[in-house]
């Protein structure tokens, strides 16, 4: 387990220390990205950091107990393509468990896929839109808000900075 990360983060001549207190980070620069939350459970943090070297993110997530019982799960197809806006959500009322990516040095930029999860009878309710969470080249983490689950991902790559900024969509859910 790795300790705690302490890390000077800097923009526009205003800098903080950031504590990073996951066990790890998911994939190495430049590297593919796989990480699904064990069953019965979707994703409820995200923190991720940029290197301007590599011009690549390193990305952690955390799980918690979504679905009483198991759910039916699928992976998408790619959401986006290199260089491109994205605005994905998982269909029929699922929630992401899951995220796969992997990058391209030409690019420098990464295309995702989804494992949405669901069980029978639930609807997503009042969902809403995340602002975004990150600046270009910043380090951020990010929670789902208490009783919500995290449903939907929107993206925009800036080529200057080879970077994306995040915004997240999530939602209660409900019997229907």
């Amino acid at each position: 387990m790795k300790p705690h990360e302490l890390s000077l983060v800097c923009q526009q001549n205003n800098c903080d220390l950031v504590l990073y207190a996951g066990n790890h980070w998911v994939n190495e620069y430049d590297e593919k990205l796989l990480y699904t939350c064990p069953s019965f459970e979707s994703i409820v943090s995200i923190s991720s950091r940029h290197n301007n070297y590599h011009e690549d993110r390193q990305w952690d997530f955390q799980c918690q107990r979504s679905f009483e019982e198991l759910p039916t799960c699928m992976w998408t197809n790619y959401a986006n393509d290199f260089d491109k806006e994205f605005t994905f959500t998982c269909p029929f009322d699922s929630v992401i468990s899951g995220v796969e990516s992997y990058h391209h040095n030409y690019y420098e930029d990464r295309r995702w896929k989804f494992y949405c999860c669901r069980v029978n009878n639930t609807c997503n309710k009042l969902c809403s839109w995340t602002n975004y969470v990150n600046a270009f080249d910043q380090y951020f983490s990010w929670q789902v808000p208490e009783s919500s689950y995290l449903v939907g991902v929107s993206s925009y790559h800036n080529n200057y900075h080879e970077d994306r900024r995040w915004k997240y969509q999530h939602c209660e859910q409900q019997t229907c």
